[in-house]
């Protein structure tokens, strides 16, 4: 009869492995405050999110709003604890977008509030790392 090395039942071990490759990360509730581009009017800011190297998207630009909004959810299906959770905020201009900050923080389990003092500005929003070993 062979025997594993761990303490866990087989099952759940098993299981544990194949959670690995169902983790989620979520991101949502992206505010900005205070955000300034060109000082010729309000900004039309926009944000960009990235998890690990992957790229989620971006929300649409707000109109000349310097304390934004945004509406939109982005979702990692392959994010992991550890990885960089990147949100670039950008202001969107005739001819080239200006970079109005960046905004990094190392993925944890579970849900996160999270607040950035950018170069232009401060942005929040809402991260969430589950996996199914979460509703074990």
């Amino acid at each position: 009869m062979a025997t594993c090395c761990t303490s866990l039942p087989l099952g759940l071990l098993v299981l544990s492995l194949l959670c690995v490759a169902t983790a989620d990360v979520r991101v949502r509730g992206l505010r900005g405050y205070g955000l300034n581009g060109d000082a010729k009017s309000d900004p039309d800011p926009y944000v960009k999110v990235f998890c690990g190297y992957a790229f989620g998207g971006q929300t649409e630009s707000i109109d000349e709003n310097p304390n934004p909004t945004w509406h939109a959810a982005f979702s990692f299906p392959d994010g992991r604890p550890g990885d960089v959770l990147k949100l670039e905020v950008w202001e969107r201009d005739k001819m080239y977008d200006d970079h109005l900050g960046t905004c990094t923080t190392t993925v944890q389990s579970g849900s996160h509030k999270i607040s950035c003092s950018l170069a232009r500005g401060r942005i929040e929003f809402h991260y969430e790392l589950f996996s199914c070993l979460d509703s074990v």
